[in-house]
């Protein structure tokens, strides 16, 4: 089954850069459409930027031009390039997968398929 594993959070000064990254374990990740999540203390989930198997992206309207997601299904990873990093970009940050659909979707609901999170903190 999927297994994903995060990595690559840690701190950061505001306008710094961070390039997080998620292993599928499972070698499944060609089949999988994927997404970036984060929470930050007392706030909702929220999603941050997804692709679909296609490798099209789809972001977070606010965090345009700031991140991007990328995925290299040979190596079974997908990367969130985090640039000019701000106070307000602190939280837990998941990757999730999906496997039925073929969307880049920022819903957290289409996605069954979690990591454990890598926290990032920009001060």
């Amino acid at each position: 089954h999927v297994q994903l594993v995060e990595s690559g959070g840690g701190s950061v000064q505001a306008g710094g850069s961070l390039n997080l990254t998620c292993v599928d374990s499972s070698n499944l990740l060609k089949r999988l459409s994927m997404g970036w999540f984060r929470q930050a203390p007392g706030q909702e989930l929220e999603g941050v930027a997804a692709t679909d198997r296609d490798g099209t992206a789809w972001y977070k309207e606010s965090l345009k031009g700031r991140f991007i997601v990328s995925r290299d299904d040979a190596k079974n990873i997908i990367t969130l390039q985090m640039d000019n990093l701000k106070d307000e970009d602190t939280a837990t940050y998941y990757c999730a997968a999906d496997l039925v659909t073929n969307e880049p979707s920022l819903l957290e609901t289409q996605y069954y398929y979690w990591g454990q999170g890598t926290q990032v903190t920009v001060s």
